[in-house]
């Protein structure tokens, strides 16, 4: 059965982000990604293969080894998403700010 994942559902979850944080910056074997949580070996192998069906992490063959890399193309997509969403909220946070300055200084 194929299951269609969803990419937010698997940024979700706290290892998965935590999995993508570590790849970010260069390739990783399974075993070397698994040495860097307290889970079970086939845990974090099930976290590799969702961020992989979602698109987030590509698996490259290096000899006998498979080496996961992040898909910098995927994760824009998902940036570009959210900026829109991450301008509004700051803007509102923003204005939340000058009013607590303002109830503060009116307070004081």
């Amino acid at each position: 059965m194929n299951l269609r994942r969803d990419v937010f559902q698997a940024i979700a979850d706290p290892t998965r982000r935590a999995i993508l944080l570590l790849v970010a910056s260069h390739s990783m074997t399974a075993g070397a990604i698994a040495a860097n949580f307290d889970s079970a070996r086939p845990t974090v192998s099930k976290h590799l293969r969702i961020l992989t069906e979602c698109e987030l992490l590509i698996q490259e063959q290096n000899g006998r080894e498979m080496h996961y890399l992040i898909n910098a193309k995927k994760m824009k997509e998902v940036a570009d998403f959210v900026e829109p969403f991450r301008i509004v909220w700051e803007g509102r946070f923003n204005a939340l700010e000058a009013v607590m300055k303002r109830y503060k200084k009116n307070n004081s």
